[in-house]
C-alpha cells in the first residue's frame, strides 16, 4: 500500500475508533465482535420508509418477521408457531410464537403484528399490492391476530416473508402505528441483536450487540429461515470510506469484514491465506437507473425512450469493473439469469449504443435545454463512474446536464422530492438492485407503474399493471414467464427505468470467519462464527 497524507489520517482516524471503543480490550474485542465495513453509511433507521439496503441489513439485525424463505426459496414461519387458512382462501390466522419479547422487555402482541402489517403495507409494493384485497387485519387477542381478503391472494405468505426491501419486520405498535411516510428514529425490536445508541456514533461506526432474551427457531439457518443464533457478543457496522484503507485493515486483522471489494484490489487479496474471498449474492447487482418522470423532460415518454440508445453498458461495467468475468451486458426487465429472464422488445440493446438516435428522441420530446440534474452517487465508484459517462453521453446528445455529487444519505435524502430539479428536485439518480429483486414484478417496488403512489421516479402504466396483476395471480411459473414476456415488451416502450448492466460483487473476510449466509438482497450475521 502506498502511504499518502490521506490514508494516514484515515488509518489514525480508524485507529481512534478503535481506542474509542469502551468496555473492550483489542483481543477481547476480536474474540467476541465482528467488524463489518458495508457499502454505505446508514442513513436512516427506518426499514420501512427507505428501501436502502444498509436500512434493512440494520432492519434484520434488530427485529424479526412473521415468516421467512429458506434456502429453497419455501415460506417458514418465524415469529408465528401456526397459522390456519379458510377454505375459501379468504381468511388466515396467525398465533405468534410464546415467549417473543422486545429489547425494551414488553411482550411482543398480535397488536405489533397488526400495526406492522399495516405500515408495510403501506410502503412496500409487494404490501401495496396485497392490500388492494384485503378487507381488514385485527387482532383476536394478544397472540393471534387474522387477515381477512376480498379475493384470494395465493403470495401472502411469500410477501410477509420475503427478504428484499422493504421486509415486514414487526416493530413495536407504537412505532409502527406513526406514519409509513415519515422514518420513526427508535429502533427496537425482537431480534437476535440490540442496537446499541450508545456506542454508535452516526457516519463512523454502529453497534449492535447480542439480544440475550432472543429465542431462534428450533431449526438449522436456512436462507433467511431458521434459527437465526447470535454467535457473537457485538457486531460492528463499520464506515470507512477510503477502500484501501478497508482492504489494509482486514489484512491486519482490524477489521473482519468487507462487504464489496473493487476488482482492482481483489489482487491484493487473492493468495492471502488470511483472507477468504466469496461472490454471497449469486444473482448480481443490476445498476438502475431512474428518472423524474413527473418532470420535464423525463415526462415525456420520447426522452425516456432516449435513454435506452444513449447508455452503453459495456462501458459503464469496464470503467468500474474491468475484467469482464466480473460483469455482464443485460437487457431484461427481470434480470439475467433468473426464472422471468426474458429478451422481448430488446432490439435498442442489440443495436448497440445510438446517440444520434437518442439525440433525435430528445428532440421529439421537446427538449428545450433546461438542464438536467444528474444526483451523482459518489459511495459507489460504479455508479459514480456511470454518472459520468451518463453526463457525457447527454451533452453529445445535445442535452444540457447538472451533475450534483451527493453520498447514499443525500440522495435518500433528496429523492423524495417530486418537484423541479431546480426547486431542489432532480432528473435522474442511480441505485442498484440484487438480480433476485429484479426478477419479482410485485415485490420490486419499482417494478410498479402506479404514478405518484409508486416508487421514485413515479412511472405511470395501466397496462403494465394489469399485467402485474396477472402475474400474482397466475397459476405456475410457466404461465407466470408468459406474462413477465409479456410486460416487458409493454415496459420497454413507456421505459419505467433504465440498466446499467449486470455485476457479481466480491466480499472478503478474515479466514476464521464462518457460517456467513450468503443471500441475495441481504448480509445476514446471525449463524456467523469465528474459528
Amino acid at each position: 500500500m502506498k502511504t499518502t497524507r490521506r490514508t494516514l489520517l484515515q488509518g489514525a482516524a480508524f485507529a481512534g475508533i478503535l481506542i474509542a471503543a469502551p468496555r473492550f480490550s483489542f483481543a477481547t474485542a476480536r474474540s467476541t465482535t465482528l467488524r463489518c465495513v458495508m457499502h454505505a453509511d446508514l442513513a436512516s433507521l427506518d426499514p420501512i420508509a427507505t428501501t436502502a439496503s444498509i436500512t434493512a441489513y440494520h432492519g434484520a439485525l434488530i427485529y424479526d418477521t412473521l415468516f421467512g424463505h429458506d434456502a429453497d426459496s419455501i415460506t417458514r414461519p418465524q415469529m408465528v408457531s401456526d397459522y390456519t387458512v379458510s377454505d375459501d382462501g379468504l381468511t388466515y390466522v396467525f398465533i405468534l410464537r410464546k415467549g417473543l419479547k422486545f429489547h425494551d422487555g414488553q411482550p411482543v402482541t398480535a397488536r405489533d403484528a397488526v400495526a406492522s402489517i399495516k405500515r408495510w403495507g403501506a410502503r412496500d409494493g409487494a404490501g401495496q399490492h396485497l392490500f388492494k384485497r384485503v378487507a381488514d387485519v385485527s387482532a383476536k387477542d394478544d397472540s393471534s391476530f387474522s387477515i381477512v381478503l376480498n379475493e384470494p391472494y395465493p403470495l401472502i405468505l411469500d410477501w410477509l416473508g420475503k427478504s428484499s426491501p422493504s421486509i415486514c419486520f414487526i416493530m413495536r405498535e407504537a412505532d409502527a402505528s406513526t406514519d409509513p411516510g415519515k422514518p420513526i428514529t427508535e429502533a427496537v425490536g425482537s431480534g437476535p441483536y440490540m442496537f446499541n445508541r450508545a456506542e454508535t456514533r452516526t457516519g463512523s461506526q454502529y453497534v449492535y450487540d447480542r439480544n440475550p432474551e432472543y429465542v431462534a427457531v428450533a431449526e438449522p439457518a436456512s436462507g433467511f429461515a431458521g434459527g437465526k443464533v447470535a454467535k457473537f457478543e457485538r457486531i460492528i457496522l463499520q464506515n470507512m470510506p477510503d477502500e484501501q484503507t478497508a482492504v489494509s485493515a482486514l489484512q491486519a486483522g482490524e477489521i473482519d469484514f468487507i462487504e464489496k471489494i473493487s476488482p482492482e484490489l481483489l489482487s491484493q487479496l487473492e493468495g492471502d491465506s488470511s483472507v477468504k474471498l466469496e461472490v454471497l449474492n449469486k444473482t448480481g447487482a443490476m445498476g438502475w437507473l431512474r428518472m423524474n418522470t413527473l418532470q420535464p423532460p423525463f415526462n415525456n415518454v420520447k426522452a425516456r425512450q432516449a435513454m435506452l440508445y444513449l447508455i452503453d453498458q459495456a462501458a459503464v461495467m469496464q470503467a468500474t469493473f474491468g475484467d469482464p468475468k466480473h460483469y455482464k451486458g443485460c437487457a431484461s426487465l427481470f434480470a439475467c439469469g433468473t426464472t422471468m429472464e426474458s429478451d422481448a422488445n430488446t432490439g435498442w440493446f442489440k443495436g448497440g449504443q445510438n446517440i444520434e438516435k437518442a439525440a433525435a428522441l430528445f428532440k421529439e420530446a421537446g427538449y428545450d435545454g433546461t438542464p438536467v440534474v444528474i444526483m451523482q452517487q459518489t459511495t459507489l465508484p460504479v455508479l459514480s463512474n456511470a454518472s459520468l459517462l451518463l453526463a457525457q453521453w447527454l451533452r453529445q446528445a445535445g442535452v444540457n446536464v447538472e451533475l450534483v455529487p451527493l453520498d447514499w444519505a443525500g440522495i435518500v435524502a433528496r429523492r423524495s422530492n417530486k418537484g423541479k430539479a431546480s426547486e431542489g428536485g432532480w432528473n435522474i439518480f442511480m441505485t442498484y438492485a440484487s438480480g433476485s429483486a429484479y426478477n419479482n414484478p410485485i415485490a420490486l417496488a419499482g417494478h410498479a407503474a402506479t404514478g405518484e403512489k409508486g416508487w421514485f421516479g413515479w412511472p405511470e402504466d395501466a397496462k403494465h399493471e394489469q399485467l402485474r396483476d396477472a402475474w400474482a395471480a397466475a397459476p405456475d411459473l410457466a404461465s407466470r414467464q408468459k406474462i413477465a414476456h409479456e410486460m416487458q415488451e409493454n415496459a420497454w416502450n413507456f421505459v419505467p427505468h433504465v440498466y446499467l448492466g449486470q455485476w457479481f460483487d466480491t466480499a472478503a473476510m478474515r479466514s476464521d470467519v464462518n457460517g456467513m449466509i450468503g443471500l441475495p438482497d441481504l448480509v445476514p450475521f446471525w449463524n456467523v462464527s469465528r474459528g
